[in-house]
């Protein structure tokens, strides 16, 4: 068949009357690729081998079928034909019928003008092209959003690198029939030695696909698709490079390979595989920034985990046993690093130094202000003479303040001196919590005692200044008292007191202060109500653990406890 032939639309012509269908088939066979039929039933078995017409012109009046029947079993198998009826007459209800069930286009009555009728077919001709090229849009549109989402869905739940690579490539390779398809990623314009691919079932081994060498390195260099036919007679192939493209950067090189398929890729699939490529180039490049990512923050934790047992040497572990007095301490960042600290220094003189300290915000830049105020700290403290602690609180403010107010930060601290000799307590206070004072053996006394009369009440040392990094010069009066034995004195950050409460407080036989709503902070108050049930010795491990079983599982904040019990 000539080229014009294959270009001319077909029409079939039913009538049974042979002059009539000479006559239809003279005036038409020019324009057209003209089937002719002389009644219904042979006109449907020339539909049975013939497929599709463009425009149907049939009679109305026939033997067996008039041609309203035969143009209604038309209409489910052939949708887009174009139909038109001849009539003799022009019976209503006849006519309604053939427009209704099926779905005539025009209907001309006889004898016809040939003129007219060309016209009529010329006008059927064009609708079933316009609509023809619609349905074929909407259909590639259709297979183009089914595949998209077939893509796109494998994708998502492949989120490791290698996985989504393998997907991509079996996902276009089966959706597309490929015989093999081959999937060679890139790094900067250079194919990486590692591929990926799939191959039909139906293959038992793998064909020898064409050199590629000639092909790749003008895909890489002119991103753009190169195609390679091979019409052999009885197994036509074509061998199709494809360049997957993200922000004009190729992300891999997708080579497609189909061998005497019964359904060969046409340009419409081949355009189709370019934009399901797009979107894998897209996915790929997701996929390549998550496995970046992952690696990125494989090696932050890693190195976080090392500041982590820096921060920890950094802290002291240990310290000496006191005469007349036990210090103990816990400090537990919310992340790997924070920004709480505290210290134990002895003097050389015999002072016992205790600190308790919140740098604001948590992670890396609080873990940095903190290393750097407790090298500052023990310093100050290490002087010849034990110093005075407002006078320590100044010059930290005063060497670290430029740096605090530059990066919007500031730190809390309580800072107290201990003379074991006299039992007395010097402190200051830069905006930190209120350290408590309590007779401990008192309240274990009482609260063994058969009438169980409590009285105890807790000491909170409320001389305080404001925060160091606020003022340029730091100025508060520092607190005195004389403790006793069977006294704790317990210095606390506010990731305790600011825990959320996910009970109530208020069950224990001791308790003597109000009951705390669920989901409140545990406050000052809170924390001396489980300090109550404390038992002798007193141990900060277990008060820690009371904490956490009466608050919530999940650290909000560092939390840093320190006590110190006169023996």
């Amino acid at each position: 068949m000539s080229q014009a032939d294959q270009s001319r639309l077909k029409l079939m012509v039913v009538d049974d009357e042979p002059d009539n269908l000479d006559l239809l088939y003279r005036t038409f066979r020019r324009d057209f690729h003209v089937f002719k039929a002389d009644g219904a039933v042979s006109a449907l078995k020339r539909l049975e081998t013939e497929g599709e017409m463009a425009v149907i012109i049939s009679d109305q009046r026939m033997p067996l079928m008039n041609g309203t029947e035969f143009l209604s079993k038309t209409v489910d198998r052939f949708p887009d034909t174009i139909r038109i009826l001849l009539t003799g007459y022009t019976d209503v209800e006849d006519l309604v019928e053939a427009i209704n069930s099926g779905k005539v286009f025009k209907y001309i009555t006889k004898p016809w003008n040939p003129e007219h009728l060309k016209a009529v077919v010329q006008q059927a001709a064009d609708t079933y092209r316009v609509l023809k090229q619609r349905t074929n849009e909407l259909s590639r549109a259709l297979r183009r959003e089914e595949l998209f989402n077939v893509v796109t869905t494998a994708i998502r739940e492949s989120l490791d690198y290698k996985s989504m690579l393998q997907t991509v490539v079996t996902t276009i390779g089966r959706n597309f029939e490929a015989t093999v398809c081959v999937l060679q990623p890139v790094d900067g314009n250079q194919l990486i030695p590692e591929s990926f691919s799939y191959q039909a079932e139906a293959e038992v081994a793998t064909p020898c696909l064409p050199s590629p060498e000639s092909m790749l390195p003008n895909v890489l260099e002119n991103h753009k698709t190169e195609i390679v036919h091979d019409n052999t007679p009885g197994n036509p192939s074509v061998y199709l490079v494809v360049p997957l493209i993200f922000q004009q950067q190729i992300m891999a090189v997708l080579s497609l390979y189909q061998q005497g398929s019964q359904h060969p890729w046409t340009p419409e699939d081949i355009q189709l595989i370019e934009s399901v490529g797009e979107q894998a180039a897209l996915a790929i490049s997701q996929a390549k920034l998550y496995q970046s990512t992952l690696l990125m923050a494989q090696q932050m934790r890693d190195e976080l985990q090392v500041a982590r047992q820096i921060q920890n040497n950094l802290l002291r572990q240990s310290w000496p046993d006191f005469e007349g007095a036990r210090v103990q301490a816990h400090c537990y960042p919310a992340r790997e690093v924070g920004g709480d600290f505290f210290e134990v220094y002895v003097h050389p003189q015999g002072d016992v130094w205790l600190a308790v300290g919140d740098v604001s915000g948590k992670g890396v830049p609080a873990a940095l202000f903190m290393a750097s105020a407790i090298s500052i700290l023990r310093r100050e403290l290490a002087q010849e003479s034990s110093p005075e602690p407002e006078v320590v609180m100044r010059n930290l403010n005063s060497i670290m303040s430029d740096d605090l107010f530059s990066t919007n930060c500031f730190i809390t601290m309580v800072l107290a001196r201990y003379t074991p000799a006299s039992r007395q307590l010097v402190y200051a206070n830069s905006g930190h919590i209120y350290p408590i004072v309590w007779s401990h053996r008192l309240l274990v006394q009482q609260r063994t005692a058969p009438e169980k009369n409590v009285t105890v009440e807790p000491n909170y040392l409320q001389v305080r200044g404001v925060p160091l990094g606020i003022l340029p010069i730091w100025k508060a009066n520092a607190g005195t008292l004389t403790l006793n034995s069977g006294d704790i004195v317990l210095l606390t950050s506010d990731g305790i007191t600011e825990a959320t409460v996910i009970e109530s407080l208020g069950s224990s036989a001791y308790a003597r202060k109000s009951e705390l709503p669920t989901s409140a902070m545990l406050g000052s108050p809170g924390l001396w109500q489980l300090l109550l049930e404390e038992s002798a010795p007193f141990d900060l491990t277990n008060l820690l653990a009371h904490i956490r079983e009466r608050t919530n599982n999940v650290q909000e904040d560092d939390q840093t406890i320190l006590s110190l019990e006169v023996l």
